[in-house]
């Protein structure tokens, strides 16, 4: 590791403070960007967090499905536990799918449906507030896989936060690109796509089995914890993620059509 990392300040890693957030309360974001129930003026660190992680079958969370979920859990500050849960996707395991996480249809073969599962994932994620390495991915097959099996119906405000559209999930990858593109983590060594591993070997994280949801799941909580300079407050910390993801979706935007 290059630099050491210091306990967060709700500053910018140049040490100069976040401008024009302090002291904002959460009326200053969309309306259900917060969980209602998770103060926005309490430290992240000190909220529970649940960390997703998925494997499936391919990219579109509309025809591809789950293959596996994988969730741990940070209680002040700290991981105190993780759990996995093997799916039957009901479609064959894709070759190009199973280079990348490993898991087999033999794998598979006596594997719950969703449907069987997602009382129990719920039941784990309760009201802490959902977290992700590459969100949009996670939270898009889970929103979807939930939809199918009926989860998501009612008043958006009455679902767990985990199952809620307008929230916004606490997401280290985006956090990972900022740094970088201020020169406080180096891009070279980390390569193009920021892949949770490379971050977390950066970061003196040792992580154990790649691309299984637990292992995953876990080392994106340790890398979240261990990312340095992050804004103290929980809706400071969503509301410079949402600025930070928006430039970013513009920058990405301009490299695709260059």
């Amino acid at each position: 590791m290059k630099t050491s990392l210091d306990d967060g300040c709700g500053c910018f890693p140049t040490g100069r403070h976040y401008a024009g957030i302090a002291g904002l309360g959460a009326s200053a974001l969309p309306s259900g960007s917060l969980a209602a129930e998770l103060p926005a003026t309490t430290p992240w660190r000190d909220l529970p967090i649940a960390m997703l992680d998925v494997e499936t079958t391919g990219l579109d969370p509309e025809r591809d499905r789950i293959l596996e979920v994988g969730v741990a859990i940070i209680s002040g500050g700290v991981v105190t536990e993780s759990r996995s849960w093997l799916v039957q996707p009901g479609i064959p395991v894709p070759e190009s799918s199973r280079a990348i996480h490993g898991i087999t249809d033999d794998d598979l073969a006596s594997a719950p449906l969703f449907e069987h599962v997602a009382d129990e994932i719920l039941e784990m994620v309760g009201s802490r507030l959902p977290a992700a390495y590459n969100a949009r991915f996670d939270r898009g097959f889970l929103h979807a896989a939930m939809r199918r099996v009926e989860r998501m119906a009612g008043p958006e405000d009455e679902r767990p936060p985990m199952l809620r559209e307008r929230l916004v999930w606490v997401d280290p990858l985006v956090w990972v690109r900022h740094l970088i593109s201020i020169d406080y983590m180096p891009a070279g060594e980390l390569g193009k796509a920021r892949g949770l591993g490379k971050v977390a070997e950066f970061l003196d994280i040792p992580a154990t089995t790649a691309h299984r949801a637990a292992e995953d799941a876990e080392t994106a909580a340790r890398v979240l914890l261990a990312l340095p300079k992050m804004p103290t407050a929980y809706g400071d910390l969503v509301r410079v993620q949402m600025r930070q993801e928006a430039r970013q979706d513009v920058e990405s935007a301009g490299w695709r059509r260059g």
